[in-house]
This record gives C-alpha cells, sequence and structure tokens, in this order.
C-alpha cells in the first residue's frame, strides 16, 4: 500500500497540524512499517497558482506538437500531482484554517489534482479518491465552534469536506484543533484550560484516526 500525506502550513515545525499528521503517521508506521509514504508540503515548496490554468487551457485548445515549453511544464506538474492522489490507497491531509479559509497553497492543489484529470483524458468530475480513506487534519488558531462569536467564519472546512468527500468519493475523517494560537497569543491566555483540553482532544483523535488507517 502506498499513503500520500500533503502538509500545506507555513509554520515549519511549530506548526499544529504537522503535530497532527505526525501522531496518524507515527500509527500507520507502527502498524505498516514496510509501506511506502510519499509526502508533499505545500507549505514549503508551493505550486504554482497559473499551472492549472495553463495545463487545462492546453488541453482544450493547444494540440500536444504545438504546445510550449511552458504548456508542457504545466502539463507534466498536473500529471505529476494527478498521479500521487490516483496511486496513493490512503492519504492524510494536514491543511490548516488561513484567513477563514483554504490557503491559496491548497487551492493551487486542487485545482491542480483537477487539471491532472483532464488532461489525462478524463473530465473535472472525476472522483480521483472514491472509496480511499482519507484524514483531514485542520487546525484553527481561534475558536470557531458553535456558540462562539467566530462561528461560521471557517469557510474552510465545509469546502473540504464538499471537495474530498461529495466531489471526490474519500471516505472521509475529519480531525479538527481549535485554539492553536492560546499560549501564543497573551490575549488568548485566559483561555489556556480550555486550549489545552481542546489540544488533547485532537491528539486522541489523530491517533485513533492513524489507528484506524493502519488497521485499514
Amino acid at each position: 500500500m502506498t499513503l500520500l500525506r500533503i502538509d500545506a502550513s507555513i509554520l515549519g515545525p511549530i506548526s499544529a497540524s504537522k503535530e497532527l499528521a505526525d501522531l496518524v503517521l507515527a500509527e500507520w508506521a507502527a502498524g505498516r512499517p514496510d509501506e511506502k509514504v510519499v509526502t508533499r508540503h505545500l507549505g514549503t515548496d508551493p505550486l504554482p497558482s497559473d499551472a492549472w490554468a495553463i495545463a487545462v487551457d492546453a488541453a482544450h485548445n493547444t494540440p500536444v506538437d504545438q504546445r510550449s515549453d511552458t504548456q508542457k511544464a504545466a502539463d507534466a506538474l498536473a500529471k505529476e500531482v494527478y498521479d500521487e492522489v490516483i496511486s496513493a490507497d490512503a492519504v492524510v491531509l494536514a491543511f490548516p484554517l488561513y484567513n477563514w479559509g483554504v490557503s491559496a497553497h491548497v487551492k493551487s492543489w486542487i485545482d491542480l489534482v483537477i487539471a491532472g484529470a483532464v488532461v489525462t483524458g478524463g473530465t473535472a468530475g472525476d472522483r480521483v479518491l472514491e472509496g480511499k480513506p482519507v484524514v483531514l487534519l485542520t487546525t484553527r488558531g481561534g475558536n470557531y465552534s458553535k456558540g462562539t462569536p467566530k462561528e461560521g467564519w471557517d469557510h474552510s472546512t465545509p469546502y473540504l469536506r464538499r471537495v474530498l468527500a461529495d466531489a471526490w468519493g474519500a471516505e472521509l475523517t475529519v480531525v479538527e484543533r481549535e485554539f492553536t494560537l492560546v499560549g501564543i497569543k497573551p490575549e488568548l491566555d485566559q483561555f489556556a484550560a480550555l486550549g489545552a483540553q481542546l489540544k488533547q482532544t485532537a491528539h486522541d483523535a489523530a491517533t485513533a484516526a492513524g489507528k484506524a488507517l493502519a488497521a485499514g
């Protein structure tokens, strides 16, 4: 089996979403030590935001033997990203909330997966994760839960559910952690106890998701 792990944090080693993904991968490694893991980090190695448009336009409008080097490069990148998804048997996605939605890095990845389906002869509606187990780990610096002032401001998680499960057909497990900025921003110190509780709950959920993923 092959597991695909994709991170999108811009915070490097202090990333809360990375921490959750590491917990999932630790359980995967414990249960399947000899299985292949493919990684991509959209935060440190972002995909070019215009590649998907170039690849799709070329697929529809430019014969293969007439494509420019730029079009060929975009086409190759779309195929590479698409093939990673298609070839994976399980997927772990560590995608934080940024500015109330998905980051530009994540959106570029989604667009390129769809472009890859098109340039390989499929359609934008292909269910590229059909029946595959996918663990989505999402983190939020503030608290967006029900009854809070920011309830409804998270435009990332519903969108990702729509894409991953509804459009792409994944068997989706979502692990969420709120208040990751507690202990970092002094104005949130009053929520220290709640922040610690939410962190532990998320870590327990990530560990459980990893065990389930490894169990198959």
